[in-house]
């Protein structure tokens, strides 16, 4: 006799709209959910599985033995099981076991919907409980204008598992991080931090990518409730949270969503279409509708349970494009003949949609590596609908700059430049990430050519021409201090660099630039706009010299850039400038307490001699591999 009594928290309203792809909460209504029927204690269970012969719950409570806990299968076709379990509560054990339908295949496998799973290498889901209390009201009524797209973005890129370790390197826990992360983000000035995924995932080389437990943060670091904790600390302290998001490809993992019934049914059934080459991974299938419901209630949970401010979604090319890392006969053009993913680009169009409906002053962006046309652009513009997009070609192309050394730089200035001709295509995010510092790249620091004080003048420069360029700006954790070795996400950082003046000077560099970003709004009110950004002359390449204006909403209040790419200072540079009066100094990546050689200009007298095509100019001094900043 079976355990399970029959029971349904879904209505019809919920099963029509799950069948259609438009229940965007189902986890609400999916996975294990303590309550109470007929006062009788215990927890509820249901599961999606349309081909299978029978669905079991199995766990601690029952050694693992299917036969006594079956769930029902619903009788509207929607191929959910499901029942309560009398006296079955939080922090329970369990999987679910199916006999599948399909050539009598048998499959055990974690909850999709679980909210808490094992800790790796261990696979069971485990029935939890929101019991968090939230402090953060403050910030949530006051996230629309804070995470507007006119508003600055200093985002750290964190890693959890490797930020910083304790004791014999073991993690540091969720709450642990509420203290130490939140204060140090603070402290350093930055306005967001993003979190690579803390989704439950088996395999730690994978750095989060492959995800197993889509709606459970990983067990590592604590509970989710500590998570929580965690986001609430942020919030509190005025820092906004983005998480990393993959709806791209999942793992075979056995326990996984990978045949989940022993039929494709989270991913799509054709491998050319189904399978990722690269990652060796499972690719979601796009235009199944309760497939679709399944991401967009997932990105919602996280929106809606987690309070976070935004999701970044990772590998969006790979999802657009039907033939990406695929050889001719590996791909099947769509109806049109080309090689779009139409389901894949018709399901992002519905994410943003549904989120910024739902959700007032979160932002979504996508990291998108290809000139997929108008990813910013909303959806009724025919755009995909995200708020921001990763400016990976200004990256690469800067980089390949900076390593070059400073005698062959003038040949080169087109590698700067010519960002500033697609710059407004988009609503570009300029990253310095994780990806920059692994597989032999090396360090952010090590990539700079020079003996050491250039090196260090070079990152101080690279800096500073980032938070001086439109857009907003992401640097990943260690990229902050000057770490030297390449990132490795089996230790920690190295923080006793910091013992060393230039390694602090960094540091130092950092959190004033995220304050000089916040303190004039010329670097952010219009940083998508083609109105917030002049060039004076963009032309003196044998000089290695750029200076351009950055403007905000007020035209009194725009400041002026100077750069210098060699390390020969630059001293009675004449530069064209847009007014007359006088110039003050307000930023300068070579003073002494960075690490400089302290070259400074003292407030200049504008002269009516114009240069540049402008009507004034003023002779500045600019240090070697320096950047400065006047008003």
């Amino acid at each position: 006799m079976t355990k399970v009594i029959p029971h349904s928290i879904f209505s019809e309203f919920d099963i029509n709209l799950f069948k259609s792809g438009k229940h965007f909460k189902l986890y609400e209504k999916l996975g294990s959910h303590p309550l109470e029927v007929n006062g009788v204690k215990g927890t509820y269970f249901a599961v999606w599985a349309p081909s299978a012969r029978s669905v079991a719950v199995v766990g601690d409570f029952n050694h693992w033995n299917e036969a006594e806990h079956h769930l029902h299968v619903r009788w509207d076709g929607s191929g959910i099981w499901e029942g309560f379990v009398p006296e079955l509560g939080v922090g329970t054990l369990y999987k679910y076991l199916i006999h599948s339908s399909n050539h009598g295949v048998v499959t055990e496998k974690a909850d999709p919907f679980a909210k808490s799973c094992e800790h790796p290498p261990k696979t069971a889901s485990i029935v939890s409980e929101a019991t968090h209390q939230w402090n953060d009201k403050t910030w949530m009524a006051t996230r629309k204008d804070k995470n507007a797209l006119d508003k600055p973005y200093a985002v750290y890129e964190v890693h959890l598992g490797s930020w910083k370790r304790k004791g014999d390197n073991e993690f540091l826990t969720y709450t642990e991080f509420a203290d130490e992360l939140v204060a140090y983000v603070k402290e350093m000035n930055f306005t967001h931090v993003e979190f690579m995924p803390i989704m439950e995932y088996p395999y730690d080389p994978s750095w989060g990518y492959q995800l197993t437990g889509y709606f459970a943060p990983t067990s590592r670091f604590g509970s989710p409730e500590d998570l929580k904790l965690l986001i609430d600390k942020m919030h509190q302290n005025d820092i906004g949270v983005i998480l990393d998001w993959v709806p791209s490809h999942f793992p075979e993992d056995a326990h996984g969503l990978g045949f989940f019934d022993g039929s494709h049914l989270f991913e799509h059934p054709d491998r050319r279409k189904g399978y990722h080459p690269d990652w060796k991974s499972l690719i979601f299938n796009y235009g199944r509708n309760e497939v679709r419901a399944f991401l967009i209630s997932n990105a919602m949970y996280w929106l809606d349970q987690y309070h976070v401010d935004a999701l970044r979604v990772d590998a969006v090319a790979s999802m657009l494009y039907l033939d990406y890392s695929r050889e001719e006969g590996e791909w099947e053009p769509n109806i049109y003949g080309n090689n779009e993913n139409l389901d894949a680009i018709s399901f992002l169009k519905e994410l943003n949609e549904t989120l910024y409906a739902n959700f007032e002053g979160i932002q979504m962006i996508a990291e998108e590596s290809t000139s997929f046309p108008m990813v910013t652009k909303p959806v009724n513009m025919g755009g995909l609908g995200f708020g921001m997009k990763w400016m990976m070609g200004w990256m690469h192309d800067t980089l390949e700059y900076f390593k070059k050394e400073a005698i062959y730089r003038k040949h080169h200035q087109n590698d700067l430049t010519f960002s500033a001709t697609y710059a407004f295509s988009e609503n570009f995010m300029l990253p310095f990430s994780h990806d920059e510092v692994v597989y032999g790249k090396k360090s952010l620091l090590y990539r700079m050519p020079g003996d050491e004080w250039q090196q260090f003048a070079n990152l101080r420069l690279l800096f500073g021409y980032m938070y001086t360029h439109p857009g907003t700006n992401l640097i990943f954790m260690g990229g902050e201090f000057g770490q030297t070795a390449e990132w490795n996400f089996q230790k920690s950082l190295d923080w006793h660099l910091l013992q060393y003046d230039y390694h602090s000077g960094i540091q130092q560099l950092v959190k004033d630039l995220n304050k000089l970003y916040q303190s004039y709004p010329a670097l952010y009110e219009k940083q998508f706009s083609q109105d917030g950004f002049q060039w004076i002359d963009y032309g003196d390449h044998e000089n290695s010299v750029l200076t351009y204006v950055r403007k905000g909403h007020n035209p009194d209040k725009e400041i002026i850039i100077a750069c210098n790419f060699t390390p020969v200072p630059r001293k009675k540079y004449r530069m064209g400038v847009t007014k007359s009066g006088s110039l003050k100094e307000i930023f300068n990546t070579d003073d002494k307490k960075y690490g400089g050689s302290g070259m400074k200009n003292k407030t200049l007298k504008v002269s009516d001699i114009s240069w540049h095509g402008l009507d004034n100019s003023v002779e500045i001094t600019i240090p070697p591999l320096g950047m400065v900043v006047f008003e």
